[in-house]
């Protein structure tokens, strides 16, 4: 999606009839299509195609030749079963990136294991360090190691293309939910790795930053960070606690570390006193930073969220006008393509046999004929 941003021509290939999963992940549905399904496939092209007839498998061969990058997301071993593996796509486009996503890698002892993105994030450890301090663990509330990953995707896609302008080879890229969330861990698993520090839930804080959190309000959150000594001496200026800022106990983040519980006691309290407005507002150009929790009606009608222009907008052929988050990053030089919207099951079936790889009217009759591949009719 976000290679198709940048103007790439993405066909994603999918079976006939129910097509990807994804497709079903509902309510909400606009029309016939899952409001989950549009939010994550804009700029891309649909051809369905039955893996399993050889017919098709041939085609999606032939689809490689005269691609730039092939990615796949079946269990290792999976596609090399139907002649579609790396090995087999190296003989006939040796120029070809090959990537490769999966829940646990290539080789090892749970690469058979399918992967979903709760399923990585609980192995990961990111599920053990997310929640309440004391409390359950939690998932976060989007996808975050499918997202990861996907960015993990994204870059080695293009250092794989930049490899392959020096080298004129392409090459096989791995990438994984569970690597990718592993890496992600930073921090938490330095100090597990270092000292044997054994991660914990923090709920909105942080373990090694104080304060850097949400506080309730009277009558909602604002989360601060004071992430230096300085940044804390405004936040006690504002909350109007200059004895706290003089406090031997509070004088660095160390210690502040240290007597967490006493210093969040004498802040929280002091939050509590004043609506969020009010806070938000006394916080506005201290240099300490600080926002409000919104939920998505806040978030897409904030004067910044609409400054940035991050919602795209586009007709789709039987859910009407949809709107989507676009990509986070903007271009000096150029802009993000205009986005398309995402296709129906097979939409451009004929169209890309045609265009793609020459196929003639009467072999693509066939094709359709005997189920190799099935062509949605957009009224």
């Amino acid at each position: 999606m976000n290679l198709g941003d940048l103007g790439a021509e993405v066909i994603k290939v999918e079976r006939p009839g129910a097509g990807d999963d994804t497709r079903a992940w509902g309510p909400p549905f606009a029309g016939t299509e899952s409001v989950y399904f549009l939010s994550v496939n804009r700029n891309k092209k649909s051809i369905a195609i039955n893996m399993k007839d050889s017919k098709g498998a041939k085609l999606i061969r032939e689809l490689a030749a005269v691609s730039d990058v092939f990615v796949e997301n079946y269990v290792p071993g999976k596609l090399a079963e139907m002649g579609l593996g790396y090995e087999d796509v190296k003989k006939i486009a040796p120029h070809v990136v090959y990537c490769s996503i999966t829940g646990y890698g290539q080789t090892g002892p749970m690469v058979q294991r399918g992967g979903y993105d709760s399923i990585a994030a609980a192995v990961s450890g990111l599920m053990h360090i997310t929640g309440h301090e004391g409390g359950e663990p939690v998932r976060p509330g989007v996808a975050m190691t499918d997202l990861a990953t996907g960015l993990y995707t994204y870059g080695a896609i293009m250092a794989g293309l930049l490899q392959r302008y020096k080298t004129g080879k392409g090459l096989h890229i791995d990438c994984n939910l569970l690597s990718s969330q592993v890496a992600c861990l930073t921090h938490v698993a330095a100090n597990y790795l270092n000292f044997k520090i054994e991660a914990k839930r923090w709920g909105t804080a942080h373990g090694s930053i104080v304060p850097y959190q949400a506080f309730k309000t009277k009558d909602g959150y604002i989360v601060v960070g004071a992430g230096n000594d300085q940044q804390f001496v405004t936040v006690c200026k504002i909350l109007n606690l200059p004895e706290v800022s003089k406090d031997s106990r509070y004088k660095t983040n160390t210690l502040r570390v240290q007597n967490r519980k006493e210093l969040i006691d004498i802040l929280s309290m002091r939050f509590s006193e004043k609506a969020t407005i009010e806070w938000l507002q006394l916080f506005e150009g201290s240099g300490v930073p600080y926002g409000p929790i919104n939920n998505m009606q806040q978030v897409f009608s904030d004067p910044q969220v609409l400054h940035n222009e991050l919602v795209m907008e586009m007709n789709h052929p039987t859910a009407g006008r949809i709107a989507v988050p676009g990509p986070g990053v903007r271009y000096s030089e150029f802009a993000v393509s205009h986005p398309k919207p995402p296709p129906l099951v097979g939409q451009h079936t004929v169209e890309i046999l045609k265009g793609m790889l020459g196929y003639e009217d009467d072999a693509i009759e066939e094709l359709l004929r005997t189920g190799a591949v099935a062509q949605h009719e957009v009224r």
